[in-house]
């Protein structure tokens, strides 16, 4: 089984610090090839993967101002699909653009839909969908207008992150700072407990960051650390009292609300999109509604069971679960069992 997934190229594969698709991408490659898969990977040329690695885009346009983003992404996109008759099968982590060359090729495409930015771009999907197979990351990120393989949740390498048995003294808000991740509810929730508040994650919005976030930024009890790699992330996560998620929007799936179970720190975050899904309710973490509701939580967090939060983790978001289940539906699609 010769199997083709497309990265982006806005960040490396695996990314060194944000990059979440990117990350899925090398999560589950590597976890293909673990499991004797011919896997290629298209993404940028200084990406890592211990299978095959082609790229036209040799650094990502995040980390390079000059380069334009839609010439890297047209170059990149129209390698991989001229690359196609060598595969068996092709996995688009790409959103919605590459569907629009898929029938210019022989050769299935399944795409894993990471959420959608804008209902703009479901016309894209629905009109492709008779052609093409898709798997969603959460049942809450499911469009009623589009057909759907299966559900998988991301899985991660619990071995990378530490288990810390006994909780922190520290909130942790970790992700792209912007309006719809909840940066500044997250500081009010610090404010009212007392409680210091690490902030970690790249500014996606300046105006909203210089307005809601950087006032309040004294290095004492409200820290920004900027984006972080891995290592660090890892002791961040694992040393934090809780993990504080209060979205304003529907979250997809939520990478870093498993990454913190899997350190054994529970997360209070507010009860929109996959978070029911990933979150269980009263023994992983708590869901909230807002800020108050939030703040009154935090004082429940130490009679959690961080074993049980790990355990959670281990049991539903592994990397082993994701490959199974995703080897099992590439072998659905080439023996025409659907």
């Amino acid at each position: 089984m010769k199997i083709a997934i497309l990265s982006p190229v806005a960040w490396r594969t695996p990314p060194r610090h944000y990059g979440p698709w990117e990350r899925f991408v090398s999560l589950l490659s590597e976890g293909l090839i673990v499991r004797g898969l011919d896997v290629t990977v298209f993404a940028t040329g200084d990406s890592l993967t211990t299978g095959k690695l082609e790229w036209i885009c040799e650094r990502p346009y995040e980390e390079n101002p000059k380069l334009d983003a839609k010439v890297c992404e047209a170059l990149h996109i129209g390698y991989f699909f001229e690359s196609a008759p060598a595969f068996d099968l092709l996995h688009n982590n790409f959103d919605f653009l590459p569907l629009a060359f898929s029938r210019l090729v022989n050769k299935p495409m399944l795409t894993t839909i990471h959420g959608f930015s804008s209902d703009k771009i479901l016309p894209v999907y629905k009109k492709y969908n008779h052609c093409n197979y898709y798997v969603s990351i959460s049942d809450a990120d499911r469009s009623p207008r589009l057909n759907y393989l299966a559900t998988i949740y991301h899985g991660i390498d619990v071995s990378e992150f530490d288990f810390q048995e006994d909780h922190g003294s520290y909130l942790l808000y970790f992700g792209r700072i912007h309006p719809d991740k909840g940066t500044a509810a997250a500081i009010a929730i610090a404010q009212k407990t007392k409680m210091p508040l690490k902030i970690a994650g790249i500014i996606q919005d300046k105006n909203y960051f210089n307005e809601r976030v950087l006032p309040y930024i004294d290095n004492q009890q409200i820290v920004y650390l900027g984006s972080v790699g891995p290592e660090e992330r890892n002791k961040l996560l694992g040393g934090a009292y809780a993990l504080l998620h209060p979205i304003d929007f529907d979250e997809p799936f939520g990478l870093s609300v498993i990454e913190a179970m899997a350190c054994g720190t529970p997360v209070i975050a507010y009860n929109r999109g996959s978070m029911p899904e990933v979150i269980k309710d009263g023994e992983t973490g708590f869901l909230m509604e807002n800020v108050e509701d939030a703040t009154e939580r935090i004082k429940d967090i130490p009679r959690l069971s961080r074993q049980n939060c790990r355990s959670w983790v281990e049991s539903n978001f592994s990397q082993e679960i994701m490959v199974d289940k995703y080897i099992q539906i590439y072998r659905q699609i080439l023996n025409n069992t659907l």
